[in-house]
């Protein structure tokens, strides 16, 4: 069974109603039922066999809106291996896309008739590649040509999910409809959802949370999926919750930083009349996830109905189709105080006074899955109280990554010492299980800071540097490890400033105050700090911080200035 199978389910049993809705900024709100989807989904795959063959590839270059669905549904449908891109911005000229088309090498590029006309610059940034160009107009009536569609396995490849790239080039991630149905499975059982469970979501399509969570689960479930643009977003945050209220909805999914969004951009009077009563789960994934984001969330929109036990930290990779772990509905998020300085040395102890970190909890592994934490060189099971690498094993991990046996053998088939038989997905993050078997993500392997000797969390650095005077940005700094003129390892910090002090800020100051406040709550000494503008910090597409390319650009001295 694929998910084609399950749209021709709800399109007979509840043909009329909503499937997906897009909802543009201050527009009519447009939507597709999921009989109109598997008519236009239907037809589309029909065209697609006269231009491939299954296991063909297709690039997708799609703005925000339903243009995106009723493409990957026709691919699905023709056995066409979709590609999921970010439209290249204007200026950008660090995005991933020319090395994701190298090395998938696909025969078309799907987009839509608007973005072509409205940007000619994305045909020309291609003009040397050998696909064609196909157009898609989700709203179209579309007749079914004549044809066969080609039927499809379980094992045969439903998309290429290429990574963010945030520590390494991109890979293709290759997903199967095994693995699709095997996550939503287990996201439906621990989230609890149901066809009656409505979601509201703005994470584009092409990142993997979005693509997974805004399509797949409430394909899957036959409910309604309500989409804005992540630009809209971005600009007026609040607007989410008004669709939430609007459309009574009980599901969303967003990174952290969304939800420190919301707080800082809420006014009282941009809230009068929002009931967020109806939200239950507010995944918060994608990145780490902070205590402290979870209270002033809470505290801040209790007052409209929004209850703690709805803020839902998960833990995934597209490497795993998405979710590995996630706590259970309506329950309130368990966080754990322990020793910062024992965090150090990858061990965990009770905190103590001067001496604290609050961890998060990711939730209990999904049913169906299971989680090792493993020393990463001695491949071996970490004792109890010891962080490791996270390793994962079930029906949801992917395949491998596309055309690269070296780096899937690397990845996906990891064996434990002492355990042979099985194979393992390293994740390349550091985490614990703790004794009731939830699961606390740490950090990274490769962006872990070692100085003399000591282990630095890159993400507690940059908090606290953010934390230190008023006129850093939240989410817009980058830590990491620089060699100085006797090779030792020394601290580089790049934080951006906010906009509203970019022309007035004092730098001498604010980084007297981030030298400071490393200093006393890290013990550790900044070899470089490089303030930059807003929005100019190198990140993925899904909003990662690109510590690497950050690192990069300051010892090619290519950072933009602040002036």
């Amino acid at each position: 069974m694929t998910l084609i199978d399950w749209l021709a389910r709800w399109a007979t049993e509840k043909s009329d109603a909503k499937a997906f809705v897009f909802a543009p900024d201050r527009a009519k709100h447009i939507h597709l039922t999921f009989a109109e989807l598997l008519r236009r989904s239907r037809a589309l795959a029909l065209r697609l066999t006269q231009h491939t063959e299954p296991g063909d590839r297709a690039v997708f270059l799609f703005p925000a809106g339903l243009d995106f669905i009723v493409a990957y549904l026709g691919c699905l449908a023709a056995g066409v291996i979709a590609v999921p891109l970010m439209v290249p911005r204007r200026t950008e000229a660090r995005d991933s896309s020319a090395a994701v088309i190298a090395d998938s090498a696909p025969r078309l590029a799907m987009t839509s008739t608007e973005l072509l006309e409205a940007r000619p610059d994305i045909a020309d940034r291609f003009h040397d590649a050998s696909f064609e160009w196909m157009t898609v107009n989700a709203m179209a009536e579309a007749d079914e040509e004549p044809g066969e569609l080609p039927s499809l396995g379980g094992d045969d490849l439903a998309l290429l999910q290429y990574t963010s790239g945030s520590t390494s080039t991109p890979k293709g991630v290759m997903v199967t409809h095994d693995n699709l149905l095997a996550n939503m499975e287990m996201i439906r059982q621990r989230m609890g959802n149901t066809a009656l469970s409505t979601s509201v979501g703005w994470v584009p399509l092409y990142h993997d949370m979005g693509l997974m969570m805004e399509l797949m689960q409430p394909l899957y479930l036959g409910a309604t999926s309500v989409l804005m643009a992540p630009a809209a977003f971005m600009q007026r945050p609040l607007n989410w919750l008004r669709l939430i209220d609007r459309y009574r909805a009980e599901v969303t999914s967003a990174p952290n930083f969304a939800y420190d969004l919301c707080v800082s951009r809420f006014r009282e009077d941009q809230m009068a009349g929002i009931d967020l009563s109806c939200w239950k789960v507010a995944m918060n994934a994608a990145e780490p996830v902070h205590g402290e984001t979870i209270e002033r969330f809470a505290a801040t929109f209790a007052p409209y109905g929004f209850a703690a036990g709805a803020m839902y930290p998960a833990y995934g990779l597209a490497e795993a189709t998405l979710l590995v772990s996630g706590g259970e509905r309506g329950v309130v998020p368990r966080t754990r105080s322990v020793s910062a300085a024992a965090l150090q040395r990858l061990e965990i102890a009770p905190a103590a006074e001067g001496d604290t970190q609050v961890l998060v909890s990711c939730g209990a592994i999904m049913p169906g899955q299971h989680v090792a934490i493993v020393d990463p060189d001695m491949r071996c099971r970490s004792a109890t109280g010891r962080i490791g690498e996270i390793w994962v094993s079930g029906a949801n991990v992917a395949r491998g990554y596309w055309r690269n046996p070296a780096a899937t053998a690397d990845a996906f088939q990891a064996q434990i010492a002492s355990e042979p038989g099985e194979h393992w997905l390293r994740t390349g993050d550091l985490g614990l299980l703790d004794e009731q078997g939830e699961l606390f993500v740490t950090g990274r392997i490769k962006d872990l800071i070692i100085i003399r000797g000591v282990n630095h969390y890159p993400q507690d650095i940059e908090r606290t540097v953010q934390e230190s005077h008023p006129a850093l940005r939240r989410d817009g700094g980058a830590a990491f490890a620089v060699s100085d003129e006797d090779g030792n390892e020394r601290l580089a910090v790049v934080q951006e400033v906010e906009r509203t002090h970019r022309n007035s800020v004092d730098e001498a100051e604010v980084t007297r105050c981030i030298r400071e406040a490393l200093a006393r709550q890290h013990e550790i000494a900044v070899h470089v700090i490089a303030l930059i503008p807003p929005a100019t910090l190198p990140k993925t597409t899904s909003g990662k911080v690109q510590r690497s390319m950050a690192r990069r650009l300051l010892l090619e001295g290519t950072l933009p200035a602040l002036n």
